[in-house]
């Protein structure tokens, strides 16, 4: 593997993209095949209730991606998504606001999740199928190069995604692309106060909580 400089405020760091998104990727498998096991993190119904979600919210959940919810804060606490709209989920792990966001824009809206970890799409899509629900899909890709059109999505939501990639402008970049002219975020994130060392921004193993 290569590494690979990422701008990071001033100057830059070395980082090796593929070995970064593995580790991710294998933590995430973890959560969803393994929910219960205890974490880092908060998971599941517990984190929701933490993050204030409202109890009829929670409950539309099936429980194989109620378990499995890994998120960081709440972005339905931003407004209630409009019936009609269509949604991009970035890095929408086993379903859990997807499947919430389905339901707010109902029949005649769209709801597209996008992550990069095989076993949490497995969950989503199993999931969306107990949900009877024919407004939402999943598919595979990276929040740095969506798999969605141009300017096709009038809302993107995402939860605890953003922070895990060093290459935020690129992502948001992305959500320029996607977003139609007018369009809007609501994301549930992790920001912090202090500047990150650059050794510590170049050590893989912290980028995966």
């Amino acid at each position: 593997m290569t590494q690979e400089k990422v701008a990071a405020g001033v100057g830059s760091i070395n980082l090796d993209r593929e070995a970064l998104r593995k580790e991710i990727s294998k933590e995430y498998a973890e959560v969803a095949n393994n929910p219960e096991k205890g974490y880092h993190f908060h998971t599941g119904r517990p984190l929701a209730k933490l993050l204030e979600y409202e109890d009829s919210l929670i409950d539309q959940v099936p429980q194989r991606a109620l378990a499995s919810f890994a998120g960081t804060g709440n972005p339905f606490s931003l407004g209630a998504l409009r019936p009609g709209e269509r949604v991009v989920d970035l890095g929408s792990g086993a379903g859990f606001d997807s499947i919430i966001a389905a339901g707010m824009v109902g029949p005649e809206g769209q709801v597209v999740g996008v992550d990069m970890t095989s076993e949490m799409l497995q969950n989503a899509r199993d999931a969306a199928a107990e949900s009877n629900l024919s407004n939402l899909e999943f598919r595979e890709g990276h929040i740095e190069s969506l798999p969605i059109d141009d300017g096709w999505a009038d809302v993107i939501i995402s939860n605890g995604v953003l922070n895990l990639s060093p290459y935020k402008a690129t992502v948001l970049a992305e959500m320029y692309r996607v977003l139609r002219p007018g369009g809007r975020l609501q994301i549930g994130d992790i920001s912090v106060e202090k500047a990150v060392p650059d050794e510590a921004k170049e050590d893989i193993a912290l980028w995966t909580g």
